[in-house]
């Protein structure tokens, strides 16, 4: 693994399974957007890349701003082809309380449509912007999500979707996460396919956990686990948002 620093302050790391040969494609050109509240983004970066390198090569580019606000805006954005260098996007990041409809629409215009640039969403990228009156940022997650309930340890069960599904390749039958808050989905939007659900100890009802959305022809990959360091060591969720970083990707 190799880190560079630039004047941006991003870094890239390389992980590589094992050397290319003339055969094997080109690694995975991966971004990785993290930062701000609640959330030790530093440790989740390194184990994110860690679990990616080890099913094929990737090279990451992470851009880890806005101190632990739920209100910031970052530089990436200003530039209006700023995910065009990307196979993927990683959206980790938790700006909660920022409401600006013109500044969230740069974002989810890099991903919309069949020459976007497909994304995973992961746990608190679905209550960033959620303030917004604006449902730009919603409909490009594909679910919609403002609370949560409790942590607990929450089961997790597949559905008919994900038997296929290579995200969820080896993914067992029940798995109960460690300590972790379950996201209450107010509307799945019509794209969306639930690949895996749990119940909410609070009202009984049943919520998507693990999902996929075709944003007007992009690829995203989601859940809404991934709240602490706990749940970052678990090999299943690693497993799990590695296998949709490829699949985003294109690489099944």
């Amino acid at each position: 693994m190799k880190t560079r620093l630039t004047s941006l302050f991003l870094f890239s790391l390389i992980a590589c399974a094992a050397p290319l040969s003339a055969a094997e494609p080109k690694p995975i050109r991966a971004l990785l957007v993290t930062g701000g509240c609640c959330h030790d983004y530093d440790f989740q970066a390194k184990a994110l890349t860690a679990a990616t390198g080890k099913l094929g090569p990737i090279t990451w580019t992470i851009v880890n701003e806005g101190g632990t606000t739920k209100n910031a805006k970052i530089k990436l954005y200003e530039d209006p082809n700023w995910a065009k260098p990307y196979d993927v996007v990683v959206h980790n990041e938790c700006f909660a309380d920022l409401a600006d409809p013109d500044y969230t629409r740069k974002i989810t215009h890099a991903h919309k449509g069949p020459t976007g640039t497909p994304s995973v969403v992961i746990h608190c990228a679905m209550h960033t912007y959620r303030t917004l009156a604006a449902d730009d940022w919603r409909e490009f997650l594909g679910v919609t999500s403002r609370k949560h309930d409790h942590q607990a340890h929450y089961t997790v069960t597949p559905t008919a979707a994900a038997k296929n599904h290579p995200a969820m390749r080896g993914f067992p039958d029940k798995w109960v996460t460690p300590m972790d808050e379950l996201y209450i989905i107010e509307k799945v939007w019509p794209k969306t396919t639930a690949l895996a659900t749990s119940d909410s100890a609070v009202d009984g009802k049943t919520y998507p956990a693990i999902w996929t959305n075709d944003h007007f022809g992009t690829r995203v990959f989601g859940t809404t686990y991934g709240h602490g360091n706990v749940t970052w060591h678990d090999p299943i969720f690693l497993t799990m948002i590695a296998r949709g970083v490829r699949w985003a990707a294109g690489r099944e």
